[in-house]
C-alpha cells in the first residue's frame, strides 16, 4: 500500500466532454403522455428534465467549474486498497481545530465548498478567528474521484475507519466530524469506533427524515393523536420516494449499467432528489445540480453509489445510530416541533438547533446557519 498523499487536479479529457455533448443531442426521451410535462407526482417533471439536458448540452461551461474547483487543493491517496479522494483546507489560524466534513447522497465534496471559506478562515468572513477549522473533505469510496471501487465491502464502519487513517496520515490525532445523510452515518461510525480520537460529531438532518422513522430511527413515546397523524403522512410522502433506495439496496446491477452508459438518466436520478429534497424557498441552483451530475457522469459515481446502499443493506451491523461516549451535536432545518420531538425526545443531545430554513442540504441551501452551527457546537466543546 503506499501511504504518500500525492496532489490532484481535475483533468476530465476533452474525449470525455465531447462523448458527453454527443449523448445529451441523441438522449431518446419516453413517448410524452400529453400535458403531464410539469408533472411531478411520478418523479422528476420531464419538462425540467429536459431543461436541465439542453443547458447541460450546450450551456454549461464544465471548463469553467473544473478551474474553480482546481483552485481547492486536492489529493488522492491509498487506504486499505481504495484511492481516497479529498480536500485538505488548512486554516490560517495556528490553533485551528481539525474537522472532517462527510458528504450526503447524491451530491459530493462540492457540497460543502460555501461553508469551507468562513470555517476555514472565520477573521475574513467576520467571525471569531478561535472559530477556525483546518477543513478535509474526502469523497466517499466509490464517489467522484474515490473511484473505481477496488472491492465490496465499502460500508459506513470500512469508511470510516478509512477516514480515520486518513485524519492520521495528514497529522490529527484528535478531529471533529460533522455530516448528513450518509455522512451521519460515517460521522457516528468514526465516533463509534474512534471515541479517544473523534472531539465531537456534529450531524444535520430536516423533516424528510420523520418519514424514515420505524425504519431508521425508533418512534419517540407519547405522542399525540396529531402528532401521530402527522408522523404517518410523512411516513407514507417517504414511502413514495424511496423507490432509489430500494433499488439501490436490492438489485442495483441493471439500474448501475443504465447509469454508467446513460447521461439523462444519471441527471434525472441526481436531480429529482436534488430538487425534491431542498426546502422549496431555497432550491439548489442548477449550475450545483450540473456540476454533481458531471462529476457523478465523469467518474461513473451512480453505480458505485448504489453499491453503497446495497453495502449497507447487507452489513451485519449498517451504522445508523452507533452509541458512542463522544459529544453529540445535532442541527435540523425545514424542521418543526415533531421533528425536534423525535430526534431529541429526552433533550439529551450536548448541543441540539433546529430551523424553519433549508431542508436536507444545508451546506448548499443555508450555508451560513450550517457554519454557525458548526462553530457554536466545537466552541462549546473547547468552552
Amino acid at each position: 500500500m503506499n501511504a504518500d498523499i500525492i496532489p490532484f487536479r481535475i483533468q476530465i479529457p476533452q474525449v470525455e466532454l465531447d462523448d458527453l455533448r454527443d449523448r445529451l443531442t441523441r438522449t431518446r426521451s419516453p413517448h410524452p403522455v400529453p400535458g403531464t410535462g410539469s408533472d411531478s407526482d411520478h418523479g422528476i417533471a420531464t419538462d425540467y428534465l429536459h431543461e436541465l439536458a439542453a443547458y447541460w448540452a450546450d450551456g454549461f461551461d464544465w471548463r469553467a467549474h473544473e478551474a474553480e474547483l482546481n483552485r481547492y487543493p486536492q489529493f488522492v491517496t491509498e487506504i486499505d486498497g481504495q484511492i481516497i479522494h479529498l480536500l485538505h483546507l488548512r486554516s490560517p489560524e495556528p490553533n485551528a481545530t481539525p474537522l472532517l466534513l462527510n458528504q450526503s447522497y447524491p451530491t459530493s465534496f462540492v457540497e460543502f465548498l460555501q461553508a469551507s471559506g468562513p470555517l476555514t478562515d472565520p477573521r475574513a468572513h467576520g467571525g471569531d478567528p478561535a472559530d477556525a477549522f483546518h477543513v478535509v473533505i474526502p469523497s466517499l469510496p466509490g464517489f467522484a474521484f474515490s473511484s473505481p471501487l477496488s472491492a465490496r465491502g465499502w460500508n459506513m464502519e470500512r469508511t470510516a475507519l478509512a477516514f480515520g487513517e486518513l485524519m492520521t496520515r495528514l497529522g490529527y490525532q484528535r478531529f471533529g466530524a460533522e455530516g448528513g445523510d450518509l455522512g451521519a452515518g460515517v460521522t457516528g461510525r468514526l465516533a463509534a469506533l474512534l471515541p479517544e480520537r473523534v472531539i465531537g460529531a456534529h450531524t444535520h438532518g430536516d423533516r424528510l427524515q420523520l418519514g424514515m422513522v420505524g425504519e431508521d430511527f425508533p418512534a419517540p413515546a407519547g405522542l399525540s393523536p396529531d402528532e401521530q397523524k402527522q408522523l404517518e403522512q410523512a411516513q407514507h410522502s417517504w414511502s413514495q420516494m424511496k423507490g432509489y433506495r430500494v433499488l439501490h439496496s436490492t438489485e442495483p446491477n441493471a439500474l448501475s449499467a443504465g447509469l454508467a452508459d446513460s447521461p439523462v438518466l444519471q441527471l434525472a436520478w441526481i436531480a429529482e432528489k436534488l430538487h425534491e429534497w431542498a426546502n422549496p424557498a431555497t432550491p439548489i441552483s442548477r449550475e450545483d445540480v450540473l456540476i454533481t451530475a458531471s462529476l457523478y457522469w465523469f467518474t461513473r459515481t451512480g453505480p458505485a453509489a448504489a453499491d453503497f446502499y446495497w453495502e449497507l443493506a447487507h452489513a451485519a451491523n449498517p451504522g445508523w445510530g452507533a452509541a458512542s461516549p463522544v459529544p453529540q451535536g445535532v442541527s435540523l432545518f425545514y424542521s418543526d416541533p415533531l421533528v425536534r420531538k423525535v430526534f431529541d425526545p429526552g433533550e439529551g443531545a450536548a448541543f441540539f438547533r433546529d430551523h424553519a430554513e433549508g431542508g436536507h442540504f444545508p451546506a448548499f441551501e443555508v450555508p451560513d446557519l450550517l457554519v454557525a452551527d458548526i462553530r457554536a457546537f466545537f466552541r462549546q466543546l473547547r468552552n
